[in-house]
């Protein structure tokens, strides 16, 4: 008989941790900002002053570059973003398409941008690619959309 109540008291306690490891559904800029594989993206983002738009009704699909994917980008490239918000917001909105577009669902061909381009997106089985781009972690969900994490930069074309 002592045993049903030790069992039920660690239930309840694997059910709390769990409850308390787990964060708050939340709108795509404040899921973002939770990772910390993300802060580039999400400095940037606030920068721009993008942050009420990922924080919008959506539905949004977000490919949101690595801090290692801004590593990789020249140091040239990111002063003259700095220094021209107006294209660091076409940038960051490159990487946007309306809808919610999880790894699973994810369609062969081109998706039209925020910004006003289109990307590429493919799947082969669980593999992503946006454009030359491969998603890292994907399915990072909100309650405005999801978000997958990219290993690029992802710069619209030239006009």
């Amino acid at each position: 008989m002592t045993r049903l109540p030790s069992l039920l008291a660690l239930a309840v306690g694997v059910l709390l941790t769990a409850c308390a490891t787990t964060p708050a559904p939340a709108p795509l800029a404040d899921a973002l900002a939770r990772d910390p594989q993300l802060s580039t993206f999400n400095r940037l983002v606030a920068q721009a002053g993008l942050s009420d738009e990922l924080r919008a009704a959506g539905p949004l699909t977000v490919f949101a570059p690595s801090d290692e994917a801004f590593k990789a980008v020249p140091a040239k490239t990111m002063e003259a973003l700095a220094a021209d918000p107006a294209q660091l917001k076409a940038v960051l909105n490159y990487h946007v398409i309306d809808g919610r577009v999880a790894a699973a669902d994810v369609k062969p061909g081109a998706a039209k941008t925020r910004q006003g381009a289109n990307l590429v997106l493919a799947k082969a089985g669980s593999f992503v690619t946006v454009d030359d781009a491969i998603v890292q972690q994907a399915d990072l969900v909100a309650t405005n959309g999801v978000a997958h994490v990219v290993d690029r930069v992802l710069m619209p074309p030239k006009k």
